[in-house]
């Protein structure tokens, strides 16, 4: 049986390039997200828009892993920037993610902490990051970082949530589903990455570069990705 990679993203822009470059598509419909199947770089793959937020990803992620039995998830797609050392346009591969909107801190967990969960911080398949690494650093120009994202039903706007969750929680960028993703995948272990493209800085100013760099972080993305699906 071949090998069936699942990719996701969570916005038009971020899945468009990939539609273009997919071959044989066939559609699929289900708990109203399409999945196209067909091939990418000479590879199965399974393509999903899930959708903005952490429910919306949960949903998409289990129906990639249970009806279309992928091997491994790729989520990939644009971010806000955490740490001051990135700019519009890096790339962030995930070594681990986090829910950053997970607070239970009056009963005394920390904050995103899972109550009586063995485990709040998902990591990434160490391979598939390696990949992503060098794949992003062929084939993109400016800093490729792996780090910790983190995952909130919650557009980050406020400089001082950036720097909380930079220094408290040693995140490097977030966003509204990748956690989800790597909590679903972890759940059914199959291996998973996240590759972000930074298309702004978390810090108030989205309204003026988000629509314009969007489509910039979703291109640096889709490179990435395409560029490491001969090698999987």
């Amino acid at each position: 049986m071949l090998s069936v990679i699942g990719i996701i993203g969570a916005m038009d822009e971020e899945i468009q390039l990939y539609k273009e470059g997919m071959h044989d598509i066939t559609e699929t419909m289900v708990a109203g997200i399409t999945y196209y199947s067909g091939t990418l770089n000479g590879k199965e793959v399974v393509l999903c828009k899930c959708g903005v937020g952490k429910v919306n990803a949960s949903i998409c992620t289990q129906i990639l892993i249970q009806q279309f039995q992928v091997k491994d998830v790729i989520f990939t797609g644009v971010a806000g920037a955490l740490n001051p050392n990135l700019d519009i346009g890096d790339i962030v591969v995930s070594t681990d993610c986090q829910y950053h909107d997970m607070d239970v801190t009056a009963l005394g967990f920390k904050k995103g902490e899972i109550p009586f969960s063995p485990k709040s911080i998902f990591k990434a398949d160490e391979r598939l990051v390696r990949m992503a690494v060098e794949a992003s650093e062929e084939v993109v120009e400016g800093k490729t970082l792996t780090g910790r994202i983190l995952s909130g039903d919650q557009f980050v706007a406020s400089r001082e949530l950036v720097k909380s969750l930079h220094e408290d929680m040693q995140g490097d960028c977030t966003e509204m589903e990748g956690a989800a993703v790597a909590h679903v995948c972890d759940a059914n272990q199959i291996p998973f990455v996240i590759v972000r493209s930074m298309s702004d800085k978390a810090d108030g100013s989205a309204h003026i570069n988000f629509p314009e760099f969007t489509v910039l972080a979703s291109k640096r993305s889709y490179e990435i990705v395409s560029s490491m699906l001969p090698h999987l």
